[in-house]
């Protein structure tokens, strides 16, 4: 069996994390998804407005019969992939440079495949905040 991780937030699940998951099946049999912990967001953007808690961005995740396992991770670092049984790594077409490089290659070195997701234009948790902000105003 090949297991593929993907990574994210989803604070608002949209059709763009549906469409990532589905792109992750079609390279793996089993997925994974690693959800940050609220408190690891506000630690590096304090600004942020995390609208659902870590457990329950869990609990929905869980629930969806595409997702196989959920986990939680404060930090995308080598030592949080070092937890995590997986076989391919998916990244986002937009992750690129930084920690991203540097997970890219602790993959390589590791013997973990590294695949590039397309995003799903026109859709992103960002505009649906400013457009939730904007018909409140």
């Amino acid at each position: 069996m090949t297991k593929i991780l993907t990574f994210g937030v989803f604070d608002y699940f949209h059709l763009g994390h549906l469409r990532l998951f589905k792109q992750c099946k079609e390279h793996a049999d089993y997925l994974i998804v690693a959800v940050q912990d609220g408190n690891s967001i506000l630690k590096y953007k304090p600004e942020a407005k995390v609208f659902y808690s870590t457990e329950q961005r869990v609990e929905m995740l869980n629930a969806l019969k595409i997702v196989d396992e959920v986990v939680v991770y404060d930090s995308l670092i080598p030592e949080t992939l070092e937890k995590i049984d997986f076989d391919i790594l998916a990244l986002g077409e937009d992750h690129v440079g930084g920690r991203f490089t540097v997970v890219e290659d602790w993959c390589n070195t590791h013997g973990k495949k590294v695949v590039r997701l397309k995003r799903t234009h026109g859709v992103s948790s960002t505009d649906i905040k400013r457009e939730l902000q904007s018909d409140t105003n």
